[in-house]
């Protein structure tokens, strides 16, 4: 059974920074990535890592700010967030992919619950 679990959101000030992990079983997975989706907006990709490691991409909203990392051992991806800004403030999602696609492809075959990152100004 494939499951994407998140975790390490919470309640931050402007300026903080905040790590998020996703635990992933069930499969081998390829690319991994992880999402946002604040209250009445659009899900927004937010970084992507290849399976090496050696390859990544972000949205521009959070490039200099956020890095995506990933433990193959462990089977983790993590999404260390600093200089949070309120407009950071999302249910942000872990995503995987068992197919191998372009770095830029923001289509995932599976996806975690998501957490909760709150940041007050």
């Amino acid at each position: 059974q494939v499951q994407l679990a998140e975790s390490g959101g919470g309640l931050v000030q402007a300026g903080d920074s905040l790590r998020l992990s996703c635990a992933a079983s069930g499969r081998t997975f390829q690319s991994m990535g992880w999402f946002r989706q604040a209250p009445g907006k659009e899900r927004e990709w937010v970084a992507t890592i290849t399976r090496s490691g050696m390859m990544t991409s972000y949205a521009e909203s959070v490039k200099g700010r956020f890095t995506i990392s990933r433990d193959n051992a462990k089977n983790t991806v993590n999404l260390q967030m600093n200089s949070l800004k309120p407009e950071d403030t999302a249910v942000y999602y872990c995503a995987a992919r068992t197919y191998i696609g372009s770095i830029q492809s923001t289509d995932f075959n599976f996806w975690g619950h998501g957490t909760q990152v709150t940041v007050s100004s």
